[in-house]
């Protein structure tokens, strides 16, 4: 892989190899861009075949949460790290106290949470040896469990989405097909009972599917069956990559929202459900009340304050509609542009900025 030919491409800032012999630590800091603020992004630890499928999944990561961030309207940035191990077996004190040190190193440049294969203990090693993390324990001040607000930030966004769909953002009524039942969507589908929504729900844990049914009078279906139930809505919340040649043709919903990455399996789906007049709302859009909250805890954690925050993903899902139309683009590619003229317009009034200082300081010296 040419990596600084793929970072001038994309635009990457930053990255930074970190090993420690003694802990078996081998680590990869990617920042993409900085212009709204720190970078922002979770710490993944993955078994990896080769090193370069690991820079990439870095370098892939970090860019989506440059767009994440600055699509949730947060002053932040987008980084990534990416530990190459086998987080059942591999994990150790001094690995993340080790790691700890080298974001303590980038002064503040990168901060960082938990991700896939990293768990809130692991953050608290980290933080013995730097402040800039996230998703600790309480005890330290943090936000806590973040399924619940990641929840509500889709219920949310689903709102907004039926609203443009069929008029209003009332979901009483509506059947929803809700694909995996796990921490986020259980209390997603707790949120749409309560309006008075009809679920439909699948999962490969069958006690998780058992639970819906007994707290929301849920009706379950097998894992396959999902896609082409009779629904309004179609929420993915398991799996990623489940938009795609098989699927799409078997979809029934006016809309698609829900709480799983990476929903698309490729860019050319979106244009698909686009053109058939679906209303999607794009993921990374739509499930981003887990960064919302946890980057509260940058200002010293305010439950309240968090939620209000998370509420406008309504109106950042109803925006990048807005871009849709305007543009008359897919809404996967609406989001991108969201987030590409929030950084764009901080880019250019910080470059003013500068010329101004750069001006009353000539005038000084003359």
């Amino acid at each position: 892989m040419e990596i600084f030919k793929y970072m001038e491409t994309y635009d990457y800032e930053q990255m930074v190899i970190c090993q420690d012999k003694q802990s078996g630590l081998k680590a990869i800091i990617c920042i993409h861009d900085t212009t709204l603020g720190p970078a922002l992004g979770g710490t993944r630890m993955w078994t990896y075949e080769t090193e370069d499928a690991a820079i990439e999944d870095a370098l892939r990561l970090a860019k989506g949460m440059t767009y994440k961030n600055a699509a949730a309207g947060l002053n932040l940035g987008g980084g990534k790290t990416v530990i190459i191990g086998d987080p059942k077996k591999d994990k150790n004190e001094e690995m993340f106290r080790a790691f700890g040190r080298y974001i303590q190193g980038l002064n503040g440049r990168y901060i960082t949470a938990e991700d896939v294969g990293t768990t809130v203990e692991d953050m608290d090693l980290i933080y013995q040896e730097t402040q800039f993390v996230t998703g600790v324990s309480p005890a330290f001040g943090s936000s806590g469990n973040p399924s619940p607000v990641t929840a509500y930030g889709v219920y949310r966004g689903m709102k907004a989405a039926a609203m443009e769909a069929f008029g209003t953002d009332s979901l009483e009524g509506k059947v929803i097909a809700v694909q995996g039942v796990g921490h986020v969507a259980y209390t997603l589908c707790k949120h749409l009972h309560e309006e008075g929504a009809s679920l439909i729900v699948t999962d490969i844990n069958k006690e998780a599917v058992q639970r819906a049914v007994t707290d929301f009078g849920a009706k379950a279906v097998e894992i396959d069956e999902i896609y082409s139930v009779d629904c309004d809505i179609f929420a993915p919340c398991a799996l990623g990559a489940i938009i795609n040649d098989d699927t799409i043709p078997q979809i029934k919903a006016k809309v698609i929202a829900g709480a799983a990455n990476n929903q698309l399996k490729e860019t050319r789906h979106g244009d698909a459900i686009h053109e058939m007049g679906i209303v999607y709302a794009p993921d990374y859009v739509i499930n981003a009340g887990g960064v919302i909250n946890v980057a509260d805890e940058l200002n010293g954690y305010n439950r309240d304050r968090a939620m209000k925050k998370v509420e406008t993903i309504y109106d950042n899902i109803a925006s990048v509609i807005e871009i849709s139309k305007r543009d008359n683009i897919p809404t996967y590619l609406a989001a991108d542009r969201l987030a590409e003229e929030r950084i764009e317009r901080m880019r250019k009034s910080r470059s003013q900025f500068l010329l101004n200082e750069r001006h009353i300081l000539s005038n000084r010296s003359r």
